[in-house]
């Protein structure tokens, strides 16, 4: 609509400019002459056709030397047109007294027209700019996006692994729809509910769904939107925004990233109360639970910085509920993967269980990410669906970076390499580790040379210390094994040395697990921001000298006794730490069933050699389409048909 009536507009401004110059041109096409050769070109009978009189201009034609028309203009006095009738009468010229005021006509045409065009073109341009993403007179305006029904087609039904959020937020849609089922027994409408957790989680994607549940209005904006350079904007912006949603409660706004409104005023960074952030949160902190309460309005607020939130911003009556969006589980990973997987085509041999065990730690963000590479792999290679190598390799690259096969490794490096890799398979082996040994590989990846993947036997919240002291030996098998064969070691274990240190430092310090400093923690240990939101402030604990010496001695004692099973593991089998190695320098890489194989002196089966790209095969015919689709099936469901061109 408003792109219409800038069209109509354009059109008036074009054709008040096509007439101005049609005036100009007309005017001084027109010759002026002399009133006395008017009255001569009459008597001798060269005027032709009529002569129009405007109030002291005669305006006609005549016909020159060379017997053409020629238009003229004269002009006369007031008391000359008693004369100049008598004298066009008795020529027999046409003569049309056509009264007018020229001052006036001279006057709109040389001021009062430019004045309108100028003023049209100005309000075109203040119409252009508020309709852009300035909205120059609109400072106080807020820029919530009120989201319609039909216009978002995501439910609950595509969001998986965070079956604890989705729940609140389903009862939060419910009250909506029917408030007397909770209102019955006095019970009242939370007015806000905070999303926490890590980026990618699924924050953002839990609004949508709300949105697409929930048959009422739904505004979205971000704390960003707020912030402006000149005070008092943020404010006006809040108060805009909740006058909205009483103008269509009830409703839902969902506000992102709310930390950048909603900062601590009692830590850094704040300059007082006029400060324009400091009264954007106070605006906001009134409308949520102020004098005037906005019933009917809910808040759904997302943040990966809950430590940062001022504490009045928090507190029950504001955000009633602090829903925590953390990282999926095991099932939580493979149901991600099933719903992003619906819009690709797997194959036959695809276990999407795998993946999710070797994507421990992965946020939903990533294992969309890793369906997404194997599509674009898959079709890199012209394959008709996805398998599971596409989906091993995608997840490699999202974990670690593509494959470097241009880096060129000597012979010696490619062998150190094998090694280094053999003995943290090998350890993970012989320690009876709990995660299983997936894959080892030795072309380089990202910043490795070599790695070595695991898979997790089940997932674990809580471990042992004797588990914490066997992953520690496969963490430092890799040093280990290059100094049983080279009698030397590299920097290639700085990685594994950083983490077994780490792990150390956590196992004395912060799990109590030193038999010398007994059950105590030392130092703050809450590393973990996305988790602020939800623990007690704990003071770092001091401790001495003396006790720091006793840490540092722990440490280095269970980092030692790890280094020395590690070596004294591999010696006793260094006959087959020498037969993995060397499966590894010639295939490059081996799977855990291969691995198995080599640790019992079996054969390793032949590979089948990767066969020719094939031609271009022709469209098949609708024949033969409704056969195939029936033996295309992927999670129970027929498959989508490919497209016919796919990024690669």
């Amino acid at each position: 609509m408003n792109g219409l009536k800038s069209a109509s507009l354009w059109l008036v401004l074009f054709i008040v400019f096509i007439a101005m110059f049609v005036q100009m041109t007309n005017k001084d096409q027109a010759e002026q002459v002399a009133i006395t050769q008017v009255l001569k070109l009459a008597d001798n009978g060269k005027i032709v056709g009529k002569v129009d009189d405007h109030d002291g201009r005669i305006k006609g034609k005549y016909t020159n030397e060379a017997g053409k028309a020629t238009a003229f203009e004269a002009e006369y006095l007031s008391n000359q047109s008693d004369l100049i009738l008598d004298r066009l009468s008795k020529a027999g010229v046409e003569y049309y007294a056509r009264p007018g005021n020229q001052f006036l006509q001279t006057l709109f045409i040389s001021f009062l027209l430019p004045v309108v065009v100028i003023v049209g073109l100005w309000m075109l341009i203040m119409r252009q700019l508020q309709s852009g993403g300035n909205k120059a007179m609109t400072f106080g305006k807020s820029k919530a996006r009120l989201m319609s029904e039909g216009q978002n087609k995501v439910t609950f039904d595509d969001v998986a692994g965070v079956d604890e959020a989705k729940e609140e937020l389903k009862e939060v849609v419910e009250f909506l729809k029917d408030p007397q089922k909770f209102s019955r027994l006095g019970g009242k409408i939370p007015k806000g509910v905070l999303l926490v957790g890590p980026p990618g989680t699924g924050k953002t994607l839990l609004a949508k769904a709300v949105a697409g549940e929930a048959n009422v209005p739904f505004f979205s904006i971000s704390g960003s939107d707020f912030v402006e350079m000149f005070v008092g904007v943020g404010a006006s912006r809040v108060r805009d925004l909740f006058e909205q949603g009483k103008k269509h409660k009830p409703c839902l706004i969902f506000m992102d990233e709310i930390d950048a409104v909603g900062r601590s005023r009692f830590g850094g960074g704040f300059g007082g109360g006029h400060d324009e952030r400091e009264q954007t949160l106070n605006q906001l902190l009134v409308e949520m639970d102020g004098f005037n309460s906005n019933e009917g309005i809910i808040l759904i607020a997302a943040t990966n910085r809950a430590d940062v939130l001022d504490p009045a911003l928090l507190r029950p009556g504001r955000f009633d509920r602090q829903v925590m969006v953390d990282f999926p589980d095991l099932s939580g990973r493979e149901r991600i993967l099933q719903v992003h997987a619906r819009k690709v085509r797997l194959g036959a041999d695809v276990d999407l269980r795998v993946i999710a065990k070797g994507t421990s730690g992965f946020s939903g963000a990533d294992l969309a990410n890793i369906i997404n590479e194997a599509a674009l792999l898959a079709a890199r290679r012209s394959r008709d669906d996805i398998s599971m190598a596409e989906l091993e390799e995608a997840r490699d690259r999202v974990m670690m970076g593509p494959e470097r096969r241009s880096l060129a490794l000597t012979e010696k490096e490619k062998k150190l390499t094998a090694y280094h890799e053999a003995g943290h398979a090998l350890t993970a082996k012989f320690v009876g580790a709990q995660e299983e040994v997936h894959k080892v590989t030795i072309i380089p990846r990202g910043r490795a040379l070599g790695v070595t993947s695991y898979l997790p036997g089940e997932e674990r919240f809580t471990q042992f210390r004797g588990a914490l002291k066997d992953r520690l030996v496969y963490m430092l098998g890799g040093r280990a094994a290059e100094e049983i064969i080279f009698g030397d070691f590299t920097t290639g274990a700085g990685n594994d040395l950083q983490r077994a240190t780490q792990m150390a430092s956590r196992m004395v310090c912060e799990f109590g697990m030193s038999d010398v400093l007994g059950p105590r923690t030392y130092g703050d240990n809450n590393s973990n921001i996305f988790n602020a939101g939800f623990r007690e402030n704990n003071d770092s604990m001091r401790y001495s000298d003396s006790t720091a010496k006793v840490i540092d001695a722990e440490i280095k004692g269970i980092v030692d006794e790890a280094h020395t099973r590690a070596v004294k593991l591999l010696e006793d089998n260094r006959e087959i730490l020498v037969r993995v190695s060397e499966a590894l320098i010639e295939r490059e890489t081996i799977d855990g069933r291969e691995l198995d194989l080599l640790i019992k002196g079996e054969p390793l089966p032949e590979r089948p050699k990767a066969p020719p790209p094939l031609p271009p095969q022709a469209p098949k015919s609708p024949e033969q389409q409704p056969e195939e689709k029936k033996r295309e099936r992927i999670f129970g469901k027929p498959l989508l048909d490919r497209p016919s061109e796919m990024p690669g």
